[in-house]
C-alpha cells in the first residue's frame, strides 16, 4: 500500500515540478543541502559542508555512475527560510534529494515540503521527536539520532552514578525540550530546577548565578554551537569548573574545544560517535579530514558524511535510475554502507539503532584537548518514539 501510494505521489510531484526530459538521460545527481552558514551557528554549518565535500572526494564525485552536483543553502537559523530554500531547490534546481538541517524547528518545517513533493529527505542532525514517531515518513531518513537518545544515555549514567540533585539547562525550542525529556526518562534523581534559555543566547551570567544559588550536586546542559562556547567560558570564569560537575550533550565537542580550550577539560558528554571510534571508515575520515582542513572533524560532520554515503547506497542499488524512488528507499533501509559509527540498523521509523558512549574531554601529553570514549552506555539503542510510527 505505502509503496504504490509513494509511486503515485512521486509521479504527481514530477508533473508538478515539470521535470524536463527522461530521467535516464540525466547526467547528474543533484543534492540540495540545507544548513546554517551565517551568524554564530555558521561554524556548525561549515563543518557539515566540509564533511560532505570530503565524502564526495572519497566517491570521486560520482554516485551510481552519475556525476554529483551539490546545491547548498543557508537557512539563517529560520524555519521560513529553510522552507523557501527547499522549494527553490526542488523547483528551480530540480534536485533529486534534500539533506542537511541543524535545527529541529527548521526540520519540522522543511521535511513535509520535501517528502510531500515525492523526494527523499535525509536529515543529518535535527532529531525532532515527532519525526521519529507519529510524523515519521517513508521518504525521510536520519543519519544522526532522535533528540532524546544522547541525554537518555547521560541520564542512565547519572542515575547509575547516584547523582541525586541536578540543575538542568536547555534552550527553549523543540530539541531543548526533547533533550530534557530524554534525560528524565532514565534519570530519576531530584531535578532542582529546569531552566529553558533563549535560543541563540550568548550571555549566561544570570543563569550561572541562579544555578549556584540552588547548590546542586551537578549540572546538565544542552547548549549547542555558539551557545555552548559562551556558557563554557562563563562557567569556567565563574570558578565552577572542577567544583560543580558539568555533564553535557552536544555542548563540548570539536567545535567548542578550540574556542574554550582548558575551560572544556574534564567535562563529560554522551554521543554515538567520536573521532577515536575505531573502524576503518572512521579512521579514514578523521585522517583525511585533518589533511584537508587541518583540524579534527566533529559529529555534525560525521553525520553529514554518512548522509552522502547513504544516498550513494540507494543510487547504486537502482543503477543510477533516479526515477526508482521505491528501489532507493528499500536499499537505504538496509543501511548498507560503511558508516563512520560502525555497522548499524534502521528502525521502522528510519532512525538508527546504534550504540551510545560516555566521552570525556581530556588533555593529551601533546597538550591537545580531545574527546575520548570512556565506556559504552547503550548498545543497539532504539529511540523512544518508534512505536508511534505507522510504517511497518
Amino acid at each position: 500500500m505505502r509503496r504504490s501510494f509513494r509511486t503515485l505521489l512521486a509521479g504527481a510531484a514530477a508533473a508538478a515540478f515539470a521535470f524536463a526530459g527522461p530521467v535516464f538521460a540525466q547526467q547528474k545527481v543533484k543534492i540540495g543541502f540545507i544548513t546554517t552558514l551565517s551568524g554564530p551557528p555558521a561554524i556548525i554549518g561549515k563543518h557539515m559542508k566540509d564533511s560532505v565535500e570530503l565524502a564526495l572526494d572519497h566517491l570521486k564525485h560520482r554516485m551510481g555512475g552519475l556525476e554529483v552536483e551539490m546545491v547548498y543553502g543557508d537557512d539563517q537559523f529560520k524555519p521560513e527560510v529553510g522552507v523557501q530554500l527547499a522549494e527553490e531547490m526542488l523547483k528551480k534546481h530540480q534536485v533529486d534529494f534534500v539533506s542537511g538541517i541543524i535545527w529541529s524547528n527548521v526540520m519540522l518545517a522543511v521535511m513535509p515540503v520535501v517528502t510531500g513533493s515525492g523526494h527523499i529527505m535525509v536529515g543529518t542532525n535535527a532529531g525532532a521527536s515527532p519525526l521519529a514517531g507519529a510524523q515519521c515518513n517513508e521518504l525521510y531518513f536520519s543519519t544522526s539520532w532522535n533528540n532524546d537518545q544522547s541525554p537518555e544515555a547521560l541520564g542512565k549514567y547519572l542515575q547509575d552514578k547516584g547523582v541525586d540533585d541536578l540543575y538542568v539547562m536547555a534552550p527553549n525550542y523543540q530539541a531543548g525540550k526533547d533533550m530534557v525529556a530524554g534525560l528524565k526518562r532514565y534519570y530519576k534523581g531530584n531535578i532542582v530546577e529546569e531552566n529553558y534559555t533563549k535560543l541563540g543566547q550568548q550571555d549566561y551570567q544570570a543563569e550561572i548565578t541562579q544555578l549556584r544559588s540552588k547548590n546542586p550536586k551537578a549540572v546538565f546542559a544542552f547548549l549547542p554551537g555558539g551557545m555552548g562556547i559562551q556558557f563554557l567560558k562563563q562557567y569556567d570564569q565563574a570558578g565552577l569548573r572542577g567544583q560543580l560537575p558539568l555533564y553535557t550533550v552536544y555542548t563540548v565537542d570539536e567545535i567548542s574545544i578550540p574556542a574554550v580550550k582548558d575551560a572544556a577539560v574534564g567535562i563529560y558528554e554522551t554521543r554515538y560517535w567520536s573521532p577515536d571510534l575505531k573502524n576503518p571508515a572512521n579512521n579514514r575520515f578523521v585522517t583525511d579530514y585533518r589533511k584537508k582542513y587541518g583540524k579534527l572533524p566533529v559529529f555534525y560532520g560525521a553525520q553529514s558524511y554518512d548522509s552522502i554515503m547513504l544516498i550513494d547506497s540507494g543510487i547504486k542499488a537502482v543503477k543510477g535510475n533516479l526515477r526508482n524512488v521505491d528501489g532507493m528507499v528499500q536499499a537505504m533501509e538496509k543501511a548498507d554502507f560503511a558508516s563512520l559509527r560502525g555497522p548499524f540498523q534502521y528502525n521502522v521509523n528510519h532512525h538508527p539503532i546504534q550504540n551510545f558512549y560516555l566521552l570525556k574531554s581530556v588533555k593529551t601529553p601533546s597538550g591537545d584537548i580531545e574527546m575520548h570514549i570512556q565506556k559504552t552506555i547503550f548498545e543497539k539503542h532504539k529511540d523512544a518514539y518508534y512505536q508511534d510510527c505507522k510504517m511497518k
